[in-house]
């Protein structure tokens, strides 16, 4: 079985207490920058409406996301994490919605992580109301996956608005 690793609650607040989500591009940033900093070679990023409604990330073949955003991110939205090392013949599923744990299970998976971030804000309307258009939003995340990918030429960035391929790098 994968470890996952829960950390008591007084931890896990340390951790988060630096951590701000303030739109969806805040949530891509962190977590894309964890899969850089786990040696990722490949990343791909989805979203739809802006990432308001969904953003998936999928850091390929790699694994040891730290989570220190996890805490920030799952308080104010849905969140599934898929997590399976290339040793184990299963992965571990692991849901956690407006900052309480729902389930943690053994699932079938592809070797590597994926984050799916759901209903950004559908706890907190008032924060919701910050919120730009999807495309506007959209654009904030293009503009940050264009940079992660100028700054990291060895690794293959994917990006996906609305089920088009906007953003690929050949990682070389």
């Amino acid at each position: 079985m994968s470890k996952i690793q829960v950390l008591d609650q007084i931890t896990i607040d340390k951790i988060a207490a630096g951590e701000v989500i303030e739109r969806p591009a805040s949530i891509v940033k962190e977590l894309a920058e964890n899969a850089i900093d786990a040696g990722a070679g490949a990343i791909v990023i989805e979203i739809k409406e802006g990432g308001i409604s969904f953003i998936r990330i999928t850091d390929i073949h790699t694994l040891g996301f730290r989570g220190e955003a996890l805490s920030s991110i799952a308080a104010v939205s849905r969140v599934e994490l898929i997590t399976k090392t290339r040793e184990n013949d299963f992965g571990i599923t692991y849901r956690i919605e407006g900052g309480k744990e729902i389930s943690i299970e053994e699932t079938g998976a592809p070797d590597g992580t994926t984050f799916l971030v759901r209903q950004l804000f559908y706890n907190t309307p008032a924060r919701r109301k910050f919120l730009k258009t999807p495309m506007t939003e959209a654009s904030h995340v293009a503009d940050l996956v264009t940079r992660l990918a100028l700054s990291h030429p060895e690794i293959s960035f994917q990006f996906i608005n609305n089920g088009q391929s906007k953003i690929h790098t050949s990682g070389n």
